[in-house]
């Protein structure tokens, strides 16, 4: 009876294990410009979004604050250049203002400020990076946080552009 189920088996499904791991010229050939298009597509993709990138050009300026709201030794936290960008307005001496992106390199998770210790600390992963430069000092960030290019002009913070390193 057994021998009879297999045998049925056999018949409604019949598998030649020979030809199992056989390819066809043609099949081969059909996966091969299937995925060579996908790469060019990705290749015109990434072009595209660099040409739309630096078209785009500068972003403008704006004011953050003025230097009378903020004390020496702390931080002012605002956005720029978009409304979904969060930023780091530091003020570590009378005339020493830096500013950084508040988006770990790592995951995006926002960085804190630690003032005292030079500091600027991702708390998802203990990532550190230098105050003074934005560097990468410790955890799994590898590139520097961007740096957001200051002008003080009557007694006003201006935002004038990001600087991104990947050094």
């Amino acid at each position: 009876m057994k021998n009879d189920e297999e045998l049925q088996w056999v018949k409604d499904f019949p598998i030649n294990v020979g030809q199992d791991n056989y390819v066809a010229r043609r099949d081969f050939t059909k996966y091969m410009v299937l995925t060579s298009f996908a790469f060019v597509v990705g290749q015109f993709w990434i072009g595209m979004e660099n040409f739309l990138r630096r078209r785009r050009g500068k972003p403008e300026i704006r004011a953050i604050a003025q230097i009378s709201q903020i004390p020496i030794g702390s931080t002012l936290q605002f956005v720029y250049p978009d409304t979904d960008d969060p930023c780091l307005l530091i003020r570590r001496g009378e005339n020493e203002f830096m500013a950084y992106s508040q988006k770990c390199t790592h995951l995006s998770c926002a960085v804190v400020p630690r003032l005292e210790q030079g500091q600027l600390t991702c708390p998802c992963h203990d990532g550190c990076f230098d105050i003074t430069t934005g560097r990468p000092i410790a955890g799994p960030p590898r590139r520097p946080l961007p740096r957001i290019t200051l002008q003080i002009r009557n007694g006003t913070i201006y935002a004038t552009g990001v600087e991104v390193s990947t050094v």
